[in-house]
């Protein structure tokens, strides 16, 4: 079979978010940077990044990366934890008041967006959220003109319409608050607010990132994210199966193109303002079935039919004219090249 890309390595990603940011770092020079949720999915991509401009000798920086265990992190990305130019911290959000050295930007990434503990301990889920973006915003307080960066989620607009190809950041729907498995998604939305309040009362300038469905590199592989389900699948050998109807529609934005819009966001996001951050390439689970098949395997799937038990049975693809518009982003990866990366990365090689 023809494969999307013949070789691959992360640091042509890495090339590629430098060259499509180049005019970013000249200002990012000499930053001092406060990461949270720097040990996950996104903030790994972030450390990469910002570790390669440095090796590059695009900037200098120092970044402090909150994480609640250094020694795992150091086990898992040795190169990330050990460099020079970053300083874990180890403890939980509610450890930000023993930080004292001045900073220039802060990005707020710490977000567990576990199924299970949404499903089983909502108000954990709610709290974690909510209590952590507002230390983050206490926080800027004391740095006077520092640049924030909110992670949110697409989960703040509630069930998409079928008929709404993709929602823009001012459409007014919002999840169900009687349903405890939308903790998540008004969570967010809590902190959204927090976000909104703490820049017109206090002038903190933080910008709102909602992101959707992604790809790539550092997923975690066998969760409840039915992408990485099927590469685990399709790379142990085993069917790509659809438990439910696969009718649900998403769309997977690769994170090298989501790091590139972030760092975008970082320094020339409007304050006050949110942007959302997906792919508009409409996928429904099937087809996505059908795509990691074809990619890693033999183009085989199944799809069961059982009744979808997932949190949105429906749509969620987001409109980003906003971001395109505002910061000339655009999608580079395609979503066929997105699940041969990710693979590749997890140890994944093609049959000759």
């Amino acid at each position: 079979m023809t494969h999307p890309t013949s070789t691959w390595t992360l640091s042509q990603d890495l090339d590629q978010i430098l060259t499509d940011t180049a005019t970013l770092w000249p200002e990012l020079d000499g930053a001092r940077i406060f990461l949270t949720g720097g040990t996950g999915f996104i903030g790994c991509w972030l450390l990469e990044t910002l570790r390669h401009a440095v090796l590059q000798g695009q900037a200098k920086l120092h970044v402090t990366v909150l994480t609640r265990n250094a020694a795992a992190f150091r086990a898992k990305a040795p190169h990330l934890a050990d460099f020079p130019s970053f300083e874990l911290v180890e403890g939980d959000i509610g450890s930000l008041q023993a930080l004292q050295q001045p900073l220039t930007h802060i990005i707020h990434a710490a977000t567990d967006a576990s199924a299970d503990l949404n499903e089983n301990n909502p108000l954990r889920m709610y709290d974690t959220i909510v209590d952590g973006t507002r230390r983050v915003l206490e926080l800027a307080t004391r740095h006077p003109g520092v640049r924030v960066l909110f992670l949110s989620s697409g989960a703040v607009y509630g069930q998409q319409p079928w008929e709404l190809a993709g929602v823009p950041e001012t459409y007014a729907g919002s999840p169900d608050p009687t349903v405890p498995r939308n903790a998540y998604g008004e969570a967010k939305r809590a902190a959204e607010m927090l976000c909104a309040i703490y820049h017109k009362q206090f002038n903190v300038q933080v910008t709102t990132v909602r992101i959707f469905t992604l790809l790539g590199p550092y997923l975690a592989l066998g969760i409840h994210f039915a992408a990485g389900n099927f590469i685990r699948n399709a790379m142990d050998g085993l069917p790509v199966t659809v438990n439910g109807n696969g009718k649900p529609c998403r769309s997977y934005l690769y994170a090298g193109d989501l790091t590139t819009w972030l760092l975008h966001l970082l320094q020339k996001g409007q304050a006050g303002r949110a942007y959302n951050a997906g792919s508009e390439r409409s996928v429904s689970i099937a087809e996505l079935a059908e795509r990691v098949s074809a990619v890693l395997a033999k183009g085989e799937y199944t799809v069961l039919g059982a009744a979808d038990q997932g949190w949105n049975p429906g749509r969620y693809v987001p409109d980003t004219s906003r971001i395109r518009s505002e910061l000339g982003v655009r999608e580079t990866v395609s979503l066929d090249q997105a699940i041969y990366r990710t693979a590749m990365w997890h140890g994944w090689q093609p049959q000759q």
